[in-house]
């Protein structure tokens, strides 16, 4: 799929961040419910790693994702690969039993409502989503993707331009993952980042 490059942030204000961006021209869509179970490789730690390792809810549609490890930069960077495979949760309990039986294990799962804002900037489509986080609050994404690291330095700036037009200054560089597992005294906590 590429390289997902992406920033987040902390939003006090979603009426405002929802009104500055139909102002930019966005399309708005639909606010979906979505529900990740991220799971832990039998054989390798992927918070040694930095990578994740998901399956994904999206509605009624259901995903895979691989996270690769992050990548250098302003932005968050790392490789993704997403495959879709039968909606449902028939589908999904299956998914699961699947990797059960390879070794996986559940490590947490998190839910959360999220709404996505599409627009274009330096020729490409840019993604800024706001989530309510069940358990954590209120964040907006900045999100493009680059087919390949050549792009990254034109696709990175086109999402650090944005988020600053967007008045977005509290950068989130945790994972909600992350967040989640440090509220159960897991890792050590990190403070947010100011920009």
């Amino acid at each position: 799929m590429g390289y997902e490059v992406e920033i987040k942030y902390h939003v006090s204000d979603r009426a405002g961040l929802e009104a500055k961006l139909l102002t930019l021209g966005t399309q708005a869509g639909p606010s979906v419910e979505q529900e990740d179970t991220y799971l832990a490789h039998p054989s390798r730690d992927f918070a040694t790693t930095n990578e994740a390792f998901r399956l994904r809810r999206d509605g009624m549609t259901n995903r895979i994702t691989y996270k690769g490890p992050k990548h250098e930069g302003p932005t968050k960077t790392r490789e993704e690969i997403e495959i879709a495979y039968h909606d449902g949760e028939e589908s999904r309990a299956e998914m699961g039993r699947l990797f059960d039986r390879l070794g996986f294990v559940p490590v947490l799962t998190i839910r959360k409502v999220r709404q996505s804002f599409h627009l274009e900037r330096a020729g490409r489509p840019i993604e800024v989503t706001i989530d309510e986080a069940e358990g954590l609050g209120t964040f907006a994404e900045v999100e493009a993707l680059a087919d390949h690291p050549g792009d990254l330095p034109v696709i990175q700036a086109a999402v650090l331009e944005l988020a600053g037009e967007l008045g977005l200054d509290t950068v989130e560089p945790r994972s909600y993952l992350r967040m989640h597992l440090e509220q159960r005294g897991l890792f050590a906590p990190n403070p947010p980042v100011q920009t």
